[in-house]
């Protein structure tokens, strides 16, 4: 599907690194692998703000024998030195380290979150707010805080964030009363609870969210099943949105039908429409290292999200080599594109996406395209 408004609007070049939270901490020049997956919401304003995924990397990794990767601790960014013949460096997001019972690795790059607030339409960049940006402040961080994900319910933003650490691959959450200025609020999941998206307004008088939790089993469906046995978006509801406890039934899960769902999870934070919940999600086709990621939809019922209403097999975004062809010098992984931000604009959704892992795509999406 094409749209008549689809671009990138932010990328690696545009991010100002003597401004980053890293600058002046480690004795080794660093270099934007990314600026990606933003999440989005409408300010007071009427502006836009992106919260953008910073992937700051060392220039040259590996030294001395040693690959090495940057930690804060404490108020500092550090670097660790990992010796070459102990880890696999095929995939140029991560290194896996070799030798332990089941999979460890270590990341060529530490995340923060940059604000970038847009014009109403997201086409054009206002400011980077880099005196707001998000960077790790707890040990549970130390690895970066990657991929917001940003709700306004009754009148507070809530976002989600996923932190890294040896400690736990966990979902935080902030909080802002303008939009801009987030405060730490806490750990929400624990381990490896990845993607979380609160739902833009209460159901039942609950907080909802889509998740997605990851493992290594996963229990078979029985044969002829319409649905894949493998990671799913989940449900959870809260009275406080810190507090969550998981819902009994299923959510979207992978369809047997289509291997574009060989492991899926949410995007956009659910928005109320007419119809529904509208969210749109990324389901993945297997292919090399990463995969072919593309974005998808569902409405979900507006009084049990647990049950779709509506949905559709071919994909609403695919990745666009076209848009990234004058970045092709920073290419890393291709095939991929990530939507993680929603907003309502009329007549059309402006959706923002990361595109390639490695710049922001924003898209204006005809509200048609989910007509019935």
């Amino acid at each position: 599907m094409t749209f008549d408004v689809d671009r990138l609007v932010f990328g690696p070049d545009d991010v100002d690194l003597s401004r980053s939270p890293l600058a002046g901490h480690l004795d080794a020049e660093t270099y934007v692998l990314g600026a990606f997956n933003p999440g989005l919401t409408r300010l007071p304003n009427g502006n836009l703000a992106m919260f953008v995924r910073v992937a700051e990397a060392l220039r040259k990794p590996v030294f001395d024998g040693h690959v090495h990767a940057i930690r804060w601790n404490d108020g500092r960014y550090l670097l660790d030195a990992w010796p070459l013949d102990l880890v696999d460096t095929s995939d140029p997001r991560k290194f896996l380290i070799h030798g332990g019972r089941w999979r460890v690795m270590a990341l060529t790059s530490l995340s923060w979150i940059l604000p970038v607030e847009l014009s109403p339409d997201g086409l054009d960049v206002v400011a980077a707010h880099y005196d707001k940006a998000i960077a790790p402040q707890a040990g549970f961080q130390c690895y970066g805080v990657e991929d917001a994900r940003v709700s306004k319910v009754d009148g507070r933003w809530l976002m989600t964030t996923c932190s890294v650490s040896p400690e736990r691959h966990c979902t935080t959450l902030y909080s802002s009363d303008d939009g801009l200025n987030y405060q730490l609020e806490d750990i929400v999941l624990d381990h490896q609870n990845k993607d979380m998206l609160i739902f833009e307004g209460k159901v039942g008088g609950q907080f909802w969210a889509q998740t997605r939790p990851l493992g290594d089993l996963y229990f078979a469906y029985p044969p002829g099943s319409e649905w894949r046995a493998g990671p799913s978006i989940n449900l959870a509801t809260s009275p406080d949105a810190l507090h969550w406890k998981p819902h009994r039934e299923p959510g979207i899960r992978p369809h047997a039908a289509t291997v574009a769902t060989a492991r899926m999870g949410g995007g956009t934070p659910p928005i109320l429409t007419e119809d529904g919940w509208l969210t749109l999600w990324h389901g993945v086709e297997p292919k090399e290292i990463v995969g072919v990621y593309r974005t998808y939809w569902s409405i979900l019922d507006r009084d049990d999200p647990a049950q779709v209403v509506r949905t559709q097999h071919p994909p609403l975004l695919e990745a666009s080599p076209e848009l990234t062809r004058p970045l092709e010098d920073k290419m890393y992984v291709r095939d991929v594109v990530f939507t993680t931000g929603i907003a309502d604009a009329g007549d059309h959704y402006v959706v923002a996406s990361g595109e390639a892992d490695l710049a922001c795509r924003i898209t204006h999406i005809p509200k048609s395209a989910f007509a019935g």
